[in-house]
């Protein structure tokens, strides 16, 4: 169990906001599954608090989702804190994520996403206009944040201890730096040493592909939960593995092929019913290579089932799947999703390392064009 706030969470997991990946039709799927929170794909701040089209679509929630969950992207306090009262008061929110965390060069050199941690004081002035916003109708505020910039120009406990003071609920702490991206291995020790640090929920995110793994994050770091990312790319019922495993019980259990086809075939009826069924089937495409991943499937059925254009076809193309091949458990603890080569150098504003401030900082280009991450 998890506690954020006066939320509950029964199976201490939070599904990661993924870009073009967690929306309305993802997040059912996930739920079906198993048991957790479901974060919908990062939205700017801006965006919500001008009315961006593109940011507003994103906030659409499946009639199921008990806990609608947001994850909130932004550099300014007075928009952060508009947008929070927004999210509370017209879209039912019951909990608001903020994201420090975010690599993309395009969000770093602006000073925005897993830079703007370097800046303290702005980082600080954000989260207290975010907890103060979500404050009068009792909406948990939690941050995501990352090790630091890079090994050099580490932020996260210090970052760790300007949450807690702000009144933020609990911190996602990825193990990895802006520099690291999505590459190498994720530095579980830290998560244990943020633990100790401060006296709010640790969530610990990076590398469990498998629900023994967040039982060992767990265990070894003394964090509350955990944040699953990647591992569930074509593979959403590591959500019931996660459950089964948090309550006790064995948590291996492996689908045949015909089990994966069958919830292949809802996750493309769930989208039908989201986006209609040929804008829904063209963004279910991209699942399929993470859904067969290490299958037999055969080149020509996986590439049609790549350009799959309707309910029709996908029934009729999965149907010539064997459903009694077993699961490939060599593909058991594999890295899933993007991965990368660590950057050399992370791109900043000039200057941006001079100070650790931020207040009197012009960041508003780190927004543009970022919703959805």
């Amino acid at each position: 169990m998890l506690k954020l706030g006066n939320l509950t969470i029964d199976t201490p997991v939070v599904l990661a906001p993924m870009a073009g990946i967690t929306n309305a039709a993802y997040r059912r799927l996930c739920a079906e599954q198993g048991a957790g929170l479901y974060v919908c794909e990062m939205i700017t701040s801006r965006g919500i608090v001008e009315g961006d089209q593109k940011s507003l679509d994103m906030l659409t929630f499946d009639d199921r989702e008990t806990v609608r969950s947001v994850q909130l992207y932004g550099v300014d306090p007075v928009y952060i804190g508009k947008a929070v009262q927004l999210l509370c008061d017209q879209y039912g929110v019951a909990h608001v994520d903020l994201n420090f965390g975010c690599p993309v060069p395009k969000v770093t050199r602006k000073g925005g996403g897993g830079a703007l941690p370097w800046k303290r004081n702005l980082l600080g002035a954000i989260l207290k206009s975010a907890v103060q916003a979500a404050a009068p109708y009792g909406i948990p505020v939690t941050m995501k944040t990352r090790i630091g910039i890079d090994l050099e120009h580490q932020t996260y406990l210090d970052a760790g201890r300007i949450a807690e003071e702000s009144g933020v609920a609990a911190i996602g702490l990825h193990g990895r730096t802006v520099a690291q991206a999505y590459s190498g291995q994720a530095d579980w020790t830290k998560i244990a040493e943020l633990v100790e640090h401060v006296n709010i929920p640790i969530l610990g995110n990076g590398d469990i592909w498998e629900a023994g793994d967040a039982l060992r994050m767990v265990a070894e770091t003394g964090c509350a939960g955990v944040i699953v990312g990647r591992g569930c790319l074509g593979r959403p019922w590591l959500f019931r593995d996660l459950a089964v495993a948090f309550d006790g019980g064995d948590a291996l259990n492996l689908p045949t092929l015909g089990e994966v086809a069958a919830v292949m075939r809802r996750h493309g009826q769930l989208l039908a019913e989201l986006m209609g069924e040929q804008r829904g089937l063209r963004d279910f495409r991209k699942h399929v290579t993470w859904y067969l991943k290490g299958f037999p499937a055969g080149g020509e059925l996986r590439a049609a089932l790549g350009m799959v254009e309707n309910l029709a076809s996908l029934e009729e193309l999965l149907s010539q799947l064997d459903p009694t091949v077993p699961f490939p458990t060599g593909e058991l603890g594999a890295p899933r999703g993007r991965q990368g080569s660590p950057r050399e150098r992370v791109i900043l504003p000039h200057g941006w390392l001079d100070n650790t401030d931020g207040l009197t900082e012009d960041l508003a280009d780190a927004e543009i064009g970022v919703s959805g991450g």
